[in-house]
């Protein structure tokens, strides 16, 4: 071998240490600098040999729910970045890895494998759609061994051990999103979705809900995710004397759907929209006059931010740090996001270890006194959390607060 091979070799090899090095240990945005090829490890970083503690983001970066997804994963950057800047957790700094889901399970599938056979991350936090949920739980809780927390709200039910979810629930959504519905729209109700889970069984709730508070349901149906042609589903609403329209039609397909029924004069003859996941970001499908007055039940809106300074503070931070089409908000599980995060930050520290048995216990009854929209917390036993809860409508392509709660309201589920 010539003098040249085994300098090669060398330099190979010292190249090969130095990114292993930095690859296990994540050291490359949060190590300082102190001179060519040498780094100084934070001296709060005090368990660093250790390794980071790796957290794990599947969320849909591409595909119908991108928009969402997007926020998503901004949202733990910013708060894997805030736990770092403060010297990381146990002593270890946060290594965030993110997985596209795509919107499509299969997709999903596979990339879900990655974050817990490749990557061996010791929590997975994501999924937006309920079959995302479904398709992937069983490969991070019972095969991976893993931590799973799903942000979105959601249409409740989900009582899998390991699993914690941390967006709002039909509970909270409808216990008096409806009755305000009531009073403000009127008695007859549709109910058009999407044909999957989250549809059928949040209608399923809100029918009782409406038929308790003295409300009807005059008609109910489901469309396939791909449908933009609302023709008949509209000709029935205006025929049938439809007061409120309670959507859970989802994207590709409510943009259509809205626009169709603004066209047929819907709104103009005093119909009531009403859809429990339009925020901020699903503003932006239609033009603002076509969705003038619908009415949502989230638990966060960006105007929280002019009266309340917790909520001010994280909607700046996030702002300043992901400026663009992607939006801090409820209904794209941004919220769930930062709450998941934060309150599994809280489940490690009073554990003491990344243990999934010790957090899990711990994380069964976390709290935070601070968060988007106001504090909250895990109800002990049923791996659901507390939270304010807020109605808002769209005037002129922004949310008002026209209702909110008296204090976290509970989400009565397992």
């Amino acid at each position: 071998m010539s003098q040249g091979e085994v300098s090669s070799m060398l330099n190979d090899h010292r190249q090969l240490s130095r990114r292993r090095f930095l690859g296990n240990f994540a050291f490359v945005s949060a190590a300082i600098a102190a001179g060519p090829g040498s780094w100084v490890i934070r001296p709060d970083w005090a368990n660093a040999a250790e390794g980071p503690i790796r957290i794990g983001i599947a969320t849909d970066l591409t595909g119908a729910l991108g928009f969402a997804g997007n926020t998503d994963a901004n949202v733990a950057r910013m708060v894997a970045s805030e736990i770092n800047e403060n010297g990381g957790l146990l002593g270890r700094p946060i290594d965030l890895l993110i997985e596209d889901t795509a919107s499509n399970e299969s997709v999903a599938v596979g990339n879900v494998r990655k974050l817990i056979q490749r990557d061996k991350v010791d929590l997975v936090l994501g999924g937006i759609a309920s079959s995302m949920r479904n398709a992937i739980k069983d490969i991070i809780i019972s095969r991976g061994k893993t931590l799973y927390i799903y942000p979105q709200a959601y249409e409740g039910r989900e009582c899998t051990p390991y699993l914690f979810c941390t967006g709002p629930v039909p509970a909270q959504n409808c216990d008096r999103f409806i009755p305000w519905l009531i009073k403000n729209g009127g008695r007859r109700f549709a109910l058009p979705g999407s044909n999957y889970v989250w549809p059928q069984t949040i209608n399923a709730y809100a029918r009782k809900v409406i038929e308790s508070s003295g409300g009807e349901v005059v008609f109910e149906e489901y469309y396939p995710l791909d449908q933009i042609d609302f023709s008949s589903t509209v000709s029935r609403i205006t025929s049938n004397k439809v007061d409120v329209v309670f959507n859970s039609v989802i994207p590709p397909g409510v943009g259509s759907f809205f626009k169709q029924l603004y066209e047929a004069g819907f709104s103009r003859n005093g119909g009531q929209l009403g859809c429990v996941y339009y925020d901020e970001n699903t503003l932006e499908m239609n033009q603002a006059h076509e969705i003038e007055g619908l009415a949502s039940s989230l638990d966060y809106y960006k105007a929280l931010a002019a009266e309340d300074p917790v909520s001010a503070k994280i909607q700046s931070a996030y702002e300043k740090q992901f400026p663009g089409k992607f939006r801090f908000s409820a209904g794209s599980a941004a919220t769930g996001t930062y709450r998941g995060l934060k309150l599994w930050e809280a489940a490690v520290r009073e554990a003491g270890t990344i243990d999934r048995e010790a957090v899990a216990a711990a994380l069964d009854h976390a709290k935070i006194a601070e968060g988007p929209g106001g504090p909250a917390e895990m109800v002990p036993g049923k791996r659901h959390c507390r939270m304010n809860m807020y109605i808002g409508v769209a005037k002129a392509g922004q949310y008002e607060i026209v209702a909110r709660s008296a204090g976290p309201v509970e989400p009565k589920e397992c």
